[in-house]
């Protein structure tokens, strides 16, 4: 297989050809898209073609944070842009989604979908949304699973201007409304129930108490993935049956909308109080996934013959929304609906190599800790599945260590004879795409991602001066900032008509400097290390480190599973910190294993770094995306009170809390 032309090579020559413009290596060209703001993204905006009925009086109105206003006079839409390669040529024979669930994975189906027909499905869902009355603005909520279902929805809301939000089912109703309540949806779509690690699960009583609790809903839509009954009707609200819906045809074609029109509500992991809802515009979400999955990511319909994009995901996480960037750029999508450890009771972490060798995926990407159990299982993905296609692995949700790095290149095939390509990324649900990331034209160092995002003006800052002013670091590990305004940032916050919120949550430490609250190291070379979050930081004795080392050290230990660790800073006392890990079955923590633990974690990092006291436990608490829950663990330990900080309906293993609230009363009475 010989690897065609990067398209970061394209986009050179295209500057070359249309502005003139060359650079000495990838560290040049970067900080020309960031010192020239203006002339990068405008040539974003017209490599990738983007069109608008009126033109822009400006790429950027003004250089500030929050507030500023990008193409104004534009007009665009997410989905009238995706559409445009319903009838593209290099779209031709390559479906716009391939689907798996569990079920079709065991019996080696899968489901594809053609460009054409999703532009139908969508008109059809968009016709029948309209006829419910749903303008812009107006707000549709979903409770689905990453299923093509849920897509063809959320691109008929992108086409009529409604804003979307969605939710996973497997979230319980405490979260879900914490969310939809503060948004107020006119429409909501959901379904019957999920399948997950082999059970059904059925989510009618979620429903139930949903619409009992939101009464602006005046529409619900409900798809019977399981085949079970439910009316959604009520005194003042109609009920639909998606399927219906989709079967219908109709010719709906997507409005032109203000660049910074709303097309989503995300939200914040919302540790404490009610979680953020971040509204992203429809031009600044468009900018950013194009850029990032052609130039960094380096997938597109013409790139290998039809690029086959995965990232692994549910519909809770960013990464769903990520992911269907790609088809902007007209990559087929390869969504998987499903555990990724197979049946419950029977883990198989080779679940979803199988299914990226049965949907012949080029790229495939997952959290880091899904890597981290493969490496834990022995998978071997090469003697489960045909992955001759693949030709990049890309990484988020946590730091990567170097084992899970050197898992990769050891277990997955090499490419032209060299070691597959590894691109983790950085970045966020709070701007919707990525601050550091891969290259294909830059070396790969283990442990490290290659590069700054072009447009992402991201640095590592000191303390703040007297004046609010961080000093720039280079190889020291410091506040990850952005010192620019890039398109994809919020528009606001919903609710927030004063802005205070949003501003507090990135501008307070650094005034009209972007503080993303994560630890970061950029090295001489130009790549980035990122050490966890700057708000759950070891602090020990005046030395600051981030936990991934920690956790590097203690779960390279052969009995260690998982590990969480937070340093408690009390007033008047002195600090404690704990480290709680989950054994291998059979294991018991006893004083020789204790001592083995705190001596790994003595040499590889400093004696003021071990833990004052090590706890086995049956479970790590994790958001639904598979991030530790370090700093709701170390408010609890402080004090807080356990539902103000542990969300059980946001949690992925919600039964493992009981314990570390029993931990937090005993030690409130010590």
């Amino acid at each position: 297989m010989t690897t065609p032309e990067p398209h970061i090579r394209r986009y050179e020559r295209f500057l070359g050809e249309t502005r003139g413009l060359r650079f000495d290596g990838y560290d040049a060209m970067w900080r020309w898209s960031v010192d020239e703001l203006e002339a990068f993204w405008g040539s974003i905006w017209d490599y990738f073609g983007l069109r608008s009925p009126t033109p822009h009086e400006c790429v950027l109105r003004e250089r500030r944070m929050p507030g500023a206003q990008w193409f104004p006079g534009a007009q665009v839409n997410y989905a009238q842009h995706l559409f445009t390669h319903a009838d593209a040529s290099h779209a031709a024979g390559h479906p716009a989604i391939v689907f798996a669930d569990e079920a079709m994975l065991a019996r080696g189906e899968l489901q594809q979908i053609a460009w054409p027909e999703l532009r139908r499905q969508v008109a059809a869902c968009a016709a029948a949304l309209r006829g419910m009355g749903v303008q812009r603005g107006d707000r549709v909520c979903a409770v689905l699973p990453n299923v093509p279902q849920t897509i063809v929805v959320f691109l008929a809301c992108a086409s009529l201007g409604a804003i979307w939000s969605v939710c996973s089912p497997d979230m319980g109703p405490v979260a879900v409304l914490d969310r939809f309540r503060q948004i107020e949806p006119k429409v909501l779509v959901a379904g019957d129930g999920y399948r997950y690690a082999g059970q059904a699960h059925d989510r009618r009583e979620l429903l139930r108490q949903l619409l009992a609790e939101l009464p602006s809903v005046r529409h619900a839509v409900l798809w019977r993935h399981l085949g079970l009954e439910a009316d959604l009707s009520g005194p003042q609200r109609e009920a639909h049956d998606l399927d219906a819906l989709l079967a219908a045809d109709a010719a709906v074609a997507p409005e032109w909308l203000p660049f910074d029109h709303p097309l989503w509500v995300v939200y914040s992991s919302g540790t404490t109080g009610l979680p953020k809802p971040i509204v992203h515009g429809h031009g600044g979400v468009m900018l950013e996934a194009l850029k990032m999955g052609a130039l960094h990511n380096n997938v597109g319909p013409s790139v290998m013959n039809g690029d086959r994009f995965h990232w692994y995901s549910s519909t809770g996480w960013i990464m769903w929304n990520s992911q269907l960037g790609a088809l902007l750029g007209g990559t087929t999508v390869c969504i998987f609906d499903g555990s990724p450890a197979g049946p419950h009771g029977a883990p198989d972490w080779s679940t979803l190599w199988r299914f990226a060798g049965l949907a012949r995926c080029s790229f495939f990407g997952a959290g880091a800790a899904f890597y981290a159990s493969c490496l834990k299982a022995g998978v071997e993905p090469q003697a489960v599945a045909d992955l001759s296609a693949l030709r990049a692995v890309g990484s988020t949700g946590s730091p990567l260590s170097v084992e899970g790095y050197r898992w990769i290149w050891d277990k997955l095939p090499k490419v032209d004879g060299e070691k597959i390509w590894l691109a983790p990324i950085s970045g966020g649900t709070d701007f919707a795409g990525a601050f550091v990331g891969g290259l294909p034209t830059l070396p790969v160092v283990e442990g490290e991602m290659q590069c700054r995002c072009l447009g992402a003006s991201v640095e590592a800052w000191s303390e703040p001066d007297a004046n609010g002013v961080g000093r720039a670091l280079i190889d020291e590990v410091g506040e990850l900032v952005c010192t620019k305004p890039m398109p994809s940032m919020p528009l606001y916050f919903w609710g927030d008509a004063q802005g205070r919120r949003y501003h507090d949550s990135y501008f307070d430490m650094y005034p009209g400097v972007w503080r993303h609250g994560d630890w970061i190291r950029i090295t001489p070379r130009g790549g980035a290390i990122i050490y966890g979050r700057s708000d759950a930081t070891i602090n020990r004795h005046g030395i600051r480190m981030g936990t991934a080392e920690l956790y590097r050290a203690v779960e390279a230990l052969p009995e260690v599973l998982d590990s969480l660790v937070v340093d408690l800073e009390y007033l008047g006392r002195d600090s404690w910190m704990p480290l709680f890990v989950v054994l291998r079955d059979g294991v018991t923590l006893d004083e020789a294993l204790t001592k083995r633990i705190k001596q790994v974690i003595r040499e590889a990092l400093s004696a003021r770094h071990v833990p004052n006291d090590v706890f086995q436990v049956s479970g790590i608490p994790r958001t639904l995306s598979g991030k530790k829950m370090e700093l709701p663990v170390k408010k609890l330990l402080l004090g807080a009170a356990p539902d103000a900080v542990l969300k059980r309906d946001a949690m992925a293993n919600a039964d493992c809390v009981d314990w570390y609230v029993s931990l937090a009363r005993s030690r409130s009475r010590s």
